[in-house]
């Protein structure tokens, strides 16, 4: 049987676009079926005491210098050119990923993810504003009134709230976190371990 892939992901995380990116060989290679779970990155930093990185090492010389510099190579490695960092980031993600949640539940959780991360990773929208979304939503061939209806139903965000919840029990403290069985892999820089991890 194939293994299972647990992507925790926010589309607020950078890294979590690039991952996105990179893993299509790795599945291809391993068979592995991918899981995407919706996880509100800010909840999940209040849950966990954690902070964005530009907060915990905005003053520690050098470090985020380095982590742009990483982030170069990534992209270089992988071929990711459209990639740009977000104008308005950070970007409040609490609209969109109760969409993605909401697009799941209307089968069309494939579209939305990749509309949503082209909009937020190469097109520099502001995603955190509504009208925005809907004008994505639609030059996607997407349901943009009922997805964004249904962003405001309860067992949505009740369901955006769990699943932000269980990945701070399973130990999740950032996006993007995977899952391979109870095995938890931490960033963008571990998808060879995780690749490691799926072929066993």
């Amino acid at each position: 049987m194939a293994a299972t892939l647990e992507f925790l992901f926010d589309f607020g995380s950078p890294n979590a676009y690039l991952s996105w990116k990179a893993l299509a060989p790795i599945l291809a290679r391993t068979g592995a079926r991918l899981e995407v779970r919706p996880v509100l990155l800010g909840g999940l930093f209040k849950l966990t005491n954690n902070r964005s990185p530009m907060e915990a090492f905005g003053e520690v010389k050098g470090k985020l210098a380095y982590e742009n510099l990483e982030t170069r190579r990534f992209v270089a490695h992988h071929g990711l050119s459209a990639f740009k960092m977000n104008p308005h980031f950070p970007v409040n993600t609490l609209l969109i990923m109760r969409g993605l949640i909401a697009a799941r539940r209307a089968g069309v959780e494939g579209p939305y993810l990749e509309a949503v991360l082209s909009a937020m990773w190469e097109d520099g929208r502001k995603m955190d504003d509504p009208a925005v979304v809907a004008e994505v939503l639609t030059a996607a061939g997407l349901d943009a009134k009922g997805l964004l209806e249904a962003t405001q139903a309860p067992e949505v965000k009740a369901e955006l709230m769990a699943g932000t919840e269980a990945a701070a029990a399973r130990g999740a403290f950032g996006i993007p976190t995977f899952f391979v069985g109870e095995e938890m892999f931490f960033g963008k820089d571990r998808l060879g371990q995780v690749e490691a991890a799926l072929g066993v």
